[in-house]
Parts: structure tokens; C-alpha cells; sequence
């Protein structure tokens, strides 16, 4: 499967290294690709426009701020993006400083960011994951506890199938949270995720899902 990245940022050349490594073809995306040069001549992975390589991808990952989310997809193109798998990690993170240690979201309790962006482009298969971890851990995380948790959720079967797949590539536990909705409940992990980093400079950690 050809997989494009949309977002040059931490998370999102992260995730192409990782999709990489695990034998995917993989191109990334950028607003302006040329700050991407350098990248893709340390890693083979080429650049371009977010519509170049939404054109050229079978599935995308959606890795940009989430303020910008709606707009680079945009930029995809809504045909570029019709019946693809869209792996989102984005969060609704609003510009405000965080309050006690929690950031601040521009979403309210009863809605969420992929919610938003299922609605906006609705032929687009969501899957939100990856989300509720740092980009440090994002692929190959290693705890002494055993393997984090990582929680997704998404309207389309096929789609999670495809996620979960990535998510135990990666060394996590896939934990499949039902539909689209569940992102209301994905998405404020982050936060969560947050107050020790904000308030102790820790963020070395990862959610884990224990069952009896």
C-alpha cells in the first residue's frame, strides 16, 4: 500500500520513517515541500505538495496541527481523498496556553476534530489514531510494563483493519474503540497525557488498557 503523509512536522516524519521501515512506499507532504529537502535525502522518502501526494497515495496520514487540519486537507484535494484510509492524529489544540498543566481545546465535550473533518469530507475513511502519544514513542515504543495501549476508533471497518495493522507494526496493543464518536473520548487523552509534561517535565509515558 502507497501511503502519504500530509504534515512535515515531528509526527508526521516520524510516521513515514516508521511506514518505512515496514516496507509500505511512502511519500510526505508539505505546504511548501522545499523545507522538506533535507529530510528526504536522509531518508529516500520524497517530498511534495499536499495534493501531489494525496493524488499519488492509497492512504493517507493526517500529521499537521489540528487548527490547520480542515484546510490541508483542502489542499489534498476532496477527490484526492474519496474512499482512502485517513489515519488521523490530530488534536483540537487551541492557540490558548494551557490552564493548570491542560491544554485547551477548541472542541467541546459532546464533539471532536475527526468528527469535524468525517463530516467536511465525507467520502475520506477516518481512523483516528495515534493521538494520545508523543512522537518520541510513536514507533517501536519500549516500557518496562510490556506494550502501550493505543486506543482508535472509526466509521469504517476495512479502515480500522488497515490502522490496526500499522498500530501492532508499530509495537502497540491495538484497542478498537467502535465508531467515529469515540474520538470525543481519544481526543482529550491527550490532554491527560499532557499534565505531566506541563507540570513536571516528564513525558516519557503511554496509556496501557488492562483487562481481567
Amino acid at each position: 500500500m502507497k501511503f502519504g503523509v500530509l504534515g512535515s512536522g515531528p509526527v508526521g516524519q516520524v510516521l513515514a520513517k516508521g511506514l518505512q521501515k515496514h516496507g509500505y512506499e511512502v511519500r510526505i507532504g508539505s505546504r511548501t515541500p522545499k523545507k522538506l529537502a533535507e529530510f528526504s535525502s536522509a531518508s529516500g522518502i520524497p517530498s511534495g505538495t499536499f495534493a501531489d501526494v494525496a493524488a499519488w497515495a492509497e492512504a493517507l496520514v493526517l500529521a499537521v496541527q489540528g487548527r490547520g487540519a480542515e484546510e490541508a486537507l483542502k489542499r489534498a484535494g476532496g477527490k484526492h481523498l474519496t474512499g482512502k484510509v485517513v489515519m488521523d492524529t490530530t488534536n483540537p489544540i487551541s492557540d490558548e496556553p494551557p490552564e493548570d498543566g491542560v491544554i485547551r481545546f477548541f472542541t467541546g465535550p459532546n464533539d471532536s476534530l475527526m468528527e469535524r473533518l468525517q463530516k467536511a469530507f465525507p467520502d475520506a475513511r477516518f481512523v483516528k489514531a495515534f493521538s494520545s502519544v508523543g512522537n518520541a514513542f510513536m514507533v517501536g515504543p519500549s516500557f518496562p510494563g510490556g506494550k502501550p495501549t493505543m486506543f482508535y476508533c472509526g466509521n469504517d471497518a476495512e479502515a480500522k483493519r488497515t490502522v490496526a495493522r500499522i498500530i501492532e507494526q508499530f509495537d502497540w496493543e491495538p484497542a478498537d474503540m467502535g465508531k467515529a464518536t469515540a474520538a470525543r473520548a481519544i481526543e482529550p487523552l491527550c490532554q491527560l497525557r499532557c499534565i505531566p509534561g506541563f507540570l513536571e517535565n516528564r513525558w516519557t509515558h503511554a496509556f496501557r488498557l488492562l483487562r481481567v
